[in-house]
Formats: C-alpha cells, sequence, structure tokens
C-alpha cells in the first residue's frame, strides 16, 4: 500500500484506507448521518467492514491512484473520517465525498480534507472534472460543496439509488 500517496494538512493526515481502519469504516457505515444521507451498505462487522474495504475501496486504489482516504487527526492520531476521490458509475466526472465521526463534525475538518482532496485531484492525479452528488436534505454537505468551489449543477439519479440528488460541478477549462 506505501506506493500510494498520502496527503498532509496543518492539522490532518489523509492516508489510503487499508483494512486496519475497518474499525472506523464499521463506525462511520453505521454513524446516524451516514445511514440517513448515504444509505445503509449491510457492514454490522469488523470483517464485513474489511471486505467493504477490500471490495469497494481497494480496488479503484489499485486502479486509478486515487480512492478513500482515512482522514487522521495529527496532534493524538486519531481516525476521524474518509475523505475520496471516487470513480462512481453513472456519473461524469470524479466524485469528491467526505464523512465524519458525529464528534468531528463542525469543527472545519471535513473542508480541510476536502481541501486538499480537491488540491490533489487537480494537481497530482490531473483531474479536470471534479463531481459530487449529495441528498437534498444535507445542507452541511451542500455548504461544503459550494465553499470548495463547486457549484449546483442538476437533480440526478446513479444506477441502483432510486433517490434523486443533487449534482455539483467543478471543471477546469
Amino acid at each position: 500500500m506505501s506506493t500510494y500517496k498520502s496527503f498532509e494538512t496543518e492539522r490532518l493526515l489523509l492516508k489510503p484506507t487499508t483494512e486496519e481502519d475497518a474499525p472506523l469504516i464499521l463506525a462511520l457505515l453505521n454513524s446516524p448521518k451516514w445511514l440517513q444521507y448515504i444509505g445503509d451498505r449491510n457492514v454490522r462487522s469488523e470483517a464485513d467492514a474489511r471486505s467493504y474495504i477490500q471490495t469497494r475501496m481497494i480496488p479503484q486504489l489499485q486502479r486509478l491512484g486515487y480512492s478513500n482516504y482515512t482522514v487522521i487527526r495529527k496532534s493524538d492520531r486519531e481516525k476521524m473520517g474518509v475523505c475520496g476521490l471516487y470513480d462512481r458509475e453513472g456519473l461524469e466526472g470524479i466524485d469528491i465525498g467526505f464523512a465524519f465521526m458525529p464528534e468531528y463534525e463542525q469543527k472545519g475538518y471535513a473542508f480541510e480534507a476536502a481541501s486538499e482532496i480537491k488540491r490533489a485531484a487537480l494537481e497530482v492525479f490531473g483531474i479536470t472534472r471534479i463531481s459530487a452528488i449529495t441528498s437534498r436534505g444535507n445542507t452541511a454537505s451542500q455548504k461544503l460543496l459550494e465553499k470548495l468551489g463547486l457549484t449546483f449543477s442538476k437533480m440526478v439519479q446513479i444506477p441502483n439509488d432510486k433517490e434523486e440528488l443533487m449534482l455539483y460541478e467543478f471543471t477546469i477549462g
């Protein structure tokens, strides 16, 4: 895994998610906002979380060199959430996404992590079109996407999801 890039900000380390992050992924995927805004992924144990990482995150990392990053606070090495770049079926451009455990919300960590991941997308990975999807009720996510420079484009549906989602986009050039 060490051949893949990690990133750093003033307060945070962002490293590609690995099986050792299974406890965080288990907690995050079962947190109230994840279930409300992203959906139930049927991850009920650390073994399920390891499998989710192996099948949903690592293949894209191996294929494209970027995927899901575990966000770690430098001061105490606490794993707080995830931020990443996702090649999603049914979306043009690469999707930027983020999710944090409730106790780390409203502290600027998501913006700090997502700003660095957006910078990496443009400068390290050469991505020219960044997309993001969020549910209509997730105003915190919408505000963060706008703060990152993405603008609302249209309502979309992605394959295997009946909910209409808000699509935000950012394009270079």
